[in-house]
């Protein structure tokens, strides 16, 4: 996909075509940083600087091994290996987080808890555009069409199943009314989580979802909240 771990570059071309909004997370960081916290952000495979996997296929839960290897490797670092330990997990990395912890819940026992902005199923985002743009049939099409290419269903493409395997604290930030998704979507992610400690914050007041991917670097203090809460 067009981002990586800075954000997504929306305020030039040829990438305003999908949203002309610039995502920066470089705020984010500074404010974890700032508070205390280390903070290791890397690219998923076949994003940023990071390299190539799956033949260039991304986004159906293959990079959860990414998020293992990442955990991992911080248990390398002598000064880290001791640490508390927190995920902030955006979109597609969100997804795969949960799908990780479904397959190997041995790998995030130490975790003590997850912020998930904007999780999403693949399936929501083609049902509405589908909707917006008129085509009867783009679910089917689009079925067809990934199958074919992958040997795997739109159905599969959701972190709605993996999310019963998410037993953490979790806290999961979602624009309300966004135009590109159905926000039930995240509501049911929310709801199959399995956690007793968990909550879901709707932003409102817009209608980007890339509004949303800026909302933590613009309003650290919810982040910096629960972060405080789980973690200390």
């Amino acid at each position: 996909m067009s981002g990586n771990r800075y954000g997504y570059p929306g305020h030039l071309e040829p990438w305003a075509s999908f949203s002309d909004v610039e995502v920066n997370f470089l705020p984010m960081y500074k404010a974890l940083h700032d508070a205390g916290y280390n903070v290791l952000a890397y690219d998923l495979r076949n994003h940023g600087l990071s390299g190539s996997g799956n033949g260039g296929i991304v986004g159906f839960g293959f990079e959860y091994r990414d998020i293992i290897g990442s955990l991992r490797y911080a248990e390398t670092r002598l000064g880290l290996r001791k640490m508390r330990t927190g995920l902030l997990s955006v979109c597609l990395g969100c997804d795969a987080t949960m799908v990780g912890m479904n397959r190997h819940p041995e790998e995030f026992e130490h975790v003590k808890t997850l912020l998930g902005l904007q999780p999403v199923s693949v399936r929501a985002f083609i049902e509405q555009a589908s909707e917006v743009t008129g085509v009867p049939n783009g679910v089917e099409l689009s079925d067809k069409a990934i199958h074919q290419w992958t040997g795997i269903h739109l159905n599969r493409l959701s972190p709605i199943t993996h999310a019963k395997a998410v037993q953490m604290p979790t806290l999961l930030v979602q624009v309300r009314d966004e135009v590109t998704t159905k926000p039930s979507d995240v509501a049911t992610i929310y709801d199959n989580i399995s956690a007793k400690d968990k909550k879901l914050f709707w932003i409102k007041g817009t209608t980007r979802r890339c509004d949303g991917y800026n909302y933590l670097s613009e309003h650290p203090e919810l982040m910096l909240e629960w972060f405080k809460a789980h973690m200390t």
